[in-house]
């Protein structure tokens, strides 16, 4: 049975990694996956998915006028496909997590999404937002603090290293930009004041 799945952490938890392996695992069965990135990340290079440990592989990109329906459907039409994997899912829009929903139910093709769950603030992304609204299965990619709690939270640093307080939702970014963090070590780093 198809289902749409979301797979979310902070920075750095290994979703990338995790997303190819799992095509990876369908291929390695003679099996055809379709693995898509929003085009605004190019830090693997253009239309590529990569992780930290070094693996990549191509991809099909989505910007936000991007019919996901369609371009599935299209994608089915032609040949057969057994998951589609979408990286980079916090930037798909709530129409296009609609979309999604409707390939699984309609196509009944299962739709592997993994993705950031807030921002530098501590907000949701519209993608993930309408991702833990519409997914049948969601699973929390987990990594840690630098206290060993597990990390929840992201902060953005500026070239000082200093907590960024505001902003543009979205900047790319690495672990040069990117630290995640637990709940209290985050509230701190952003110049709340935390009991010890």
């Amino acid at each position: 049975m198809a289902k749409l799945y979301f797979h979310y952490s902070t920075m750095n938890a290994g979703k990338s990694t995790l997303l190819l392996q799992a095509s990876y695992n369908y291929r390695e069965r003679g099996m055809k996956t379709l693995l898509m990135t929003a085009g605004i990340d190019t830090r693997a290079g253009e239309r590529r998915i990569g992780s930290r440990i070094g693996i990549s592989a191509e991809a099909e990109v989505f910007d936000a006028a991007t019919d996901l329906f369609a371009h599935l459907q299209a994608a089915l039409a032609q040949e057969e496909i057994a998951c589609i994997f979408i990286d980079e899912a916090q930037f798909l829009t709530d129409d296009q997590v609609w979309q999604l929903a409707r390939v699984v139910d309609d196509l009944r093709v299962p739709v592997m999404c993994y993705g950031l769950r807030v921002d530098f603030m501590g907000h949701l992304f519209p993608g993930s937002a309408a991702l833990l609204a519409l997914a049948d299965e969601m699973r929390e990619i987990r990594t840690i603090c630098h206290c060993g709690k597990k990390a929840t939270m992201v902060i953005r640093r500026d070239a000082s290293g200093q907590a960024v307080r505001g902003g543009d939702q979205v900047q790319i970014g690495g672990n040069e930009t990117y630290v995640s963090l637990c709940r209290r070590h985050w509230r701190a780093a952003m110049g709340e004041t935390v009991n010890d």
